[in-house]
């Protein structure tokens, strides 16, 4: 950027366009819900204005610190927020920033060229949200600081004293009558965004600190993210439990068509594909062009390798998209001056131009390691061969669900038993572990809109199994079945197709042990790899059966945790009896339904997905062949986690 450029950041480059009273009557239109993610996006939104300030080429250290109250600190070394009189509003340009809906530099093009967070009504988003919030300034020589009470000034810019250097401090304390379910911080869940960010934007310091607890030297536990190669790095952490095929990651930095494009990719012996897509650091987990520039791209170039090799001249049968992915780990990440979303939650993107510019960026990129790299380019192509004869498996194994799926009642499972209720979005399902809880759970249930699938033992791990296999298995066959969902097409083999889903609430009810545990997790990875649109629509729970009934006289509670079962005892004082519950078939009908079906009382946890990278990290690391990770991790969490819960 030009010294005229910087210059012209100041306070008139603040461009305020409404007040912003509507945010706290609709939070969840600006932040997308007022729960655990929402809780969470208003420290990402902080962030993402530091993270601006780097990509402008002013700031290379952010720190983020979660305070022993819960309440956020955020700090960078960026040029601080303008505190100038604003000439149309007459107060500081810090104020217009932090009190005013869509008002930012970001809309000044001089200024930013290009930008994450919500266009520019993040951080007013999380004053408005905030019980408390104080911004402090670094600039010009001085301190200046403003608080704010639940988005309102408590009174006018001023300076505090002086200061050699630049930045923003902001500190932020969630109101606690918009977050009403939760306001504590999880430490993993900021964790895992820093790092992605750390990896987006690489030479960036980020800092993340937690003032609550503390490890084993007495010390505040803290993580340092910085990443030198960006994607190359992202992508070695995300395959860091597979196994590669290939000698490196292959990748490409630059500029195409004015857009800057940044790929990394590699393969591994799985059967997964895993594309990750980014627009400015947002994570498009619906893709959009540059996702469908990055596929075309890579088929195109890939295919015309294989064909010119002589490697296809024995295959009967064309391959497809499907199969050059594979076994594939992606990343691919650009920066657009004006990116076109489409919808609010900004998940999918819509400029035309992307698509041609990753698509020429693939092309170069894959075609000078395939000349480099001969070795490396024929296990690809192998790999591709591989999984096309698979795939022609695959198809006759899906078609036979199909045929299953797309009958009248008498195709479904015969161990389901079908709730009455005719409109999917009123009815539900329970996924059982086992015929003896099934039985209970079928005599407990409210036949009107609650089905009971009962599973027998546990259902193969797809996470080792080729796509085949996995349609030919009978459990899966029956969800498939029981679901009424239709598997993809021979164009597109991993698209799913909801429209005839049967249940809107899909409910994994286990037993709460260890084997329970083992099964619900088989359940969410086969939901994940085969069906993933399930749980971005909302539809996937986990039931949260009781561990403990306590009883005295003629009273009875139900505890879930041990704390819970440590005040119900102090409450019901000495003689208290106590029952844990191993599993669902100690309860009889009328407890299972008082407790876990019920949906006046039960308690149902929503699979979301927060970070599909580390979804997919996490999940090829606890099911897939690698051991020493998956004990590192059982050991790290089983210091804060009940095996039993």
């Amino acid at each position: 950027m030009s010294e005229e450029a910087k210059k012209q950041y100041s306070a008139d480059s603040i461009q305020a366009l409404e007040g912003m009273e509507h945010v706290r009557m609709r939070p969840s239109m600006y932040i997308g819900d007022v729960g655990v993610r929402g809780l969470h996006h208003l420290v990402y939104e902080v962030v993402d204005n530091s993270i601006d300030e780097a990509l402008a080429g002013h700031c290379d250290t952010i720190s983020v610190i979660i305070n022993e109250n819960n309440s956020i600190t955020v700090e960078d070394n960026g040029r601080g927020i303008p505190v100038g009189i604003h000439q149309k509003e007459g107060v500081s340009a810090l104020e217009v920033v932090m009190t005013k809906i869509g008002a930012g530099g970001k809309f000044d093009k001089d200024s930013y060229k290009v930008s994450g967070g919500l266009h520019g009504v993040g951080v007013s988003c999380v004053n408005a949200l905030s019980d408390h919030l104080k911004a402090t300034v670094f600039r010009e020589g001085k301190t200046w600081e403003q608080e704010y009470e639940r988005g309102k000034p408590l009174y006018p810019v001023k300076a505090t004293g002086d200061s050699d250097k630049n930045g923003t401090v902001v500190t932020f304390k969630p109101d606690a009558t918009i977050f009403t379910q939760t306001l504590e911080y999880n430490y993993e869940t900021l964790a895992n965004r820093m790092r992605e960010l750390a990896y987006l934007n690489k030479g960036i310091t980020i800092t993340l600190t937690d003032m609550r607890n503390k490890d084993d030297k007495g010390e505040f536990i803290q993580e340092v993210f910085y990443s030198e190669e960006g994607l190359k790095e992202f992508i070695k952490y995300l395959d860091g439990n597979r196994e590669q095929i290939i000698a490196d990651v292959v990748a490409f930095e630059g500029d195409k068509n004015g857009i800057p494009v940044e790929v990394a990719m590699t393969y591994n012996t799985s059967y997964a594909e895993n594309l990750h897509s980014y627009v400015n650091n947002i994570n498009t987990h619906e893709g959009g062009t540059h996702l469908s520039g990055f596929r075309r791209g890579l088929t195109h170039t890939l295919k015309k390798y294989a064909e010119t090799s002589g490697m296809l001249d024995k295959l009967k049968f064309d391959i497809s998209g499907d199969d050059f992915r594979e076994g594939l780990t992606a990343i691919i990440s650009v920066k657009v001056a004006e990116p076109q979303f489409e919808g609010q939650t900004k998940t999918k993107l819509g400029n035309r131009e992307v698509s041609a510019s990753v698509s020429q960026a693939v092309s170069e990129m894959l075609t000078d390691y395939l000349e480099e790299h001969p070795d490396d380019a024929k296990t690809i192509v192998q790999k591709v061969i591989l999984a096309a004869q698979a795939r022609h498996a695959a198809q006759k194994a899906r078609e036979m669900v199909q045929r299953k799926t797309v009958m009248s009642i008498g195709g479904l499972p015969g161990k389901l038993s079908d709730c009455s209720e005719q409109d999917p979005a009123k009815c539900e399902v329970f996924l059982v572990e086992g015929d003896s809880a099934g039985g209970t759970a079928k005599q407990g249930r409210d036949r009107n809109f609650q089905a009971i699938l009962p599973l027998r033992g546990k259902i193969l791990n797809v996470e080792k199994a080729m796509q085949h296999k996995v349609f030919e298995n009978e459990e899966i066959k029956n969800i498939f079945t029981a679901l009424g969902v239709t598997i993809g097409t021979e164009e597109d083999s991993k698209a799913l197709n909801l429209s005839k889903l049967r249940y809107h609430k899909i409910v994994i009810m286990c037993d709460a042990d260890v084997d329970g545990s083992h099964i619900a997790t088989l359940i969410l990875t086969f939901f994940f790899r085969y069906m993933k649109e399930l749980i971005e629509n909302g539809h996937v729970y986990i039931a949260a059966p009781p561990l403990y009934l306590v009883k005295k006289g003629a009273k009875r509670k139900y505890a879930w945790n041990d704390k819970e079962r440590d005040v119900i005892i102090e409450e019901l004082g000495q003689g208290a009896n106590i029952q844990r519950y191993k599993g669902l078939g100690e309860m009889n009908a009328e407890q299972l339904w008082d407790t876990t079906m019920n949906p006046e009382y039960r308690t149902l946890r929503k699979v979301m997905i927060d970070n599909g990278g580390e979804a997919d990290r996490v999940f090829s690391m606890l099911m897939g062949d690698e051991v020493p990770p998956r004990r590192e991790f059982i050991e790290k969490n089983a210091v804060y986690a009940n095996i039993d819960a």
